[in-house]
């Protein structure tokens, strides 16, 4: 099961890698703005997930600079995941605003938040 797992995972990055979406162009101050945005936003992933590529893929499409934080690789960044968001599933954003931190689960509702916040 863990050769097919790696074997998977490895056509799914082979396939991002060839057909990578380009990102939007905005004004340099429009995106200077977004990234000042966005720079409390760290996205905890696994580097072969389906869903973990979806939302990066859509990360890319919207110009957007997000921290990304391989949980599989990396021990520290799973217990972060783990002890602050209350569970080691990914996509997860972590999102830092006024001081306040969310856990936002699910790839389709963090592409949507992200849609948002780069509208």
């Amino acid at each position: 099961m863990k050769l097919v797992r790696w074997f998977l995972g490895c056509i799914i990055l082979f396939f991002n890698f060839v057909f990578t979406p380009r990102s939007k162009k905005r004004a340099s101050d429009e995106q200077a703005q977004l990234d000042l945005q966005t720079s409390q936003f760290k996205l905890y992933q696994f580097k072969a997930c389906p869903f973990c590529v979806k939302v990066r893929r859509a990360i890319k499409r919207e110009g957007l600079n997000i921290e990304t934080r391989d949980a599989k690789d990396n021990e520290q960044y799973r217990q972060e995941l783990l002890e602050q968001g209350g569970k080691v599933k990914v996509p997860c954003l972590r999102i830092e605003k006024n001081g306040q931190v969310q856990w936002l689960y699910e790839s389709n509702d963090i592409i949507a938040y992200l849609n948002k916040v780069a509208a």
